[in-house]
């Protein structure tokens, strides 16, 4: 069975239950509980030396950080549309997984924790980010469906969460008609789970 160390209200932990509900995966999930900074025990640190969820544990194989769970699963139980062999389309997917743990980590995601969880951040900066990253997300899904490829990546599954998740950290998503769009598109494909705050079509 499938182990998910996980908090239950981050995206990032949040894009692997999606993944594994997408590719129909029974796992267990393993709450840690950050108030009593579970993640940073000595236990936790064994399969993270960075203290840090989500953490996947499959058959002996501990994967530690949400990019690298999402191309392990990709790899091992999905259709290869998810990591594509292409070298073009392969390098396009890395980047957006780049984008993830940067862009998208550094700027709606941390807005999401001011606003909703009171942590203190260079708040112009996330902003500025924040607007940047929307802004060339636009761009990129006015012209085409999917951020890598003509099919579904894990560069989307990667992206989607905190995005999804910006209303919560004071987004207006419907200036961006492109991404609720796809949006859309993701929350259609069979097995979708949502989490608490995303936003949804009215």
């Amino acid at each position: 069975m499938i182990e998910l160390y996980e908090f239950a209200l981050s995206g990032n932990c949040h894009k692997i239950r999606l993944m594994l509900s997408i590719l129909g995966l029974d796992y267990q999930s393993i709450n840690v509980n950050g108030g009593e900074r579970q993640h940073k025990a000595a236990a936790f640190t064994l399969m993270n030396p960075f203290g840090q969820v989500p953490v996947l544990v499959d058959d002996g194989v501990i994967v530690r950080d949400s990019q690298a769970i999402l191309v392990y699963l990709a790899r091992r139980y999905g259709d290869d549309h998810w990591l594509p062999n292409e070298p073009a389309t392969l390098a396009e997917v890395i980047a957006w997984l780049s984008t993830a743990a940067n862009e998208v980590a550094l700027g709606p995601n941390r807005l999401r924790l001011h606003y909703k969880f009171g942590r203190t951040i260079n708040l112009n900066e996330a902003e500025q980010v924040t607007e940047n990253l929307l802004k060339i997300l636009q761009e990129k899904l006015d012209q085409q469906a999917w951020l890598a490829g003509e099919q579904i990546t894990i560069a989307d599954i990667a992206v989607y969460p905190y995005v999804a998740l910006a209303p919560e950290g004071g987004i207006d998503l419907q200036l961006y008609p492109a991404i609720l769009n796809w949006i859309r598109k993701i929350q259609a494909i069979p097995g979708y789970r949502s989490m608490p705050g995303m936003w949804q079509p009215e």
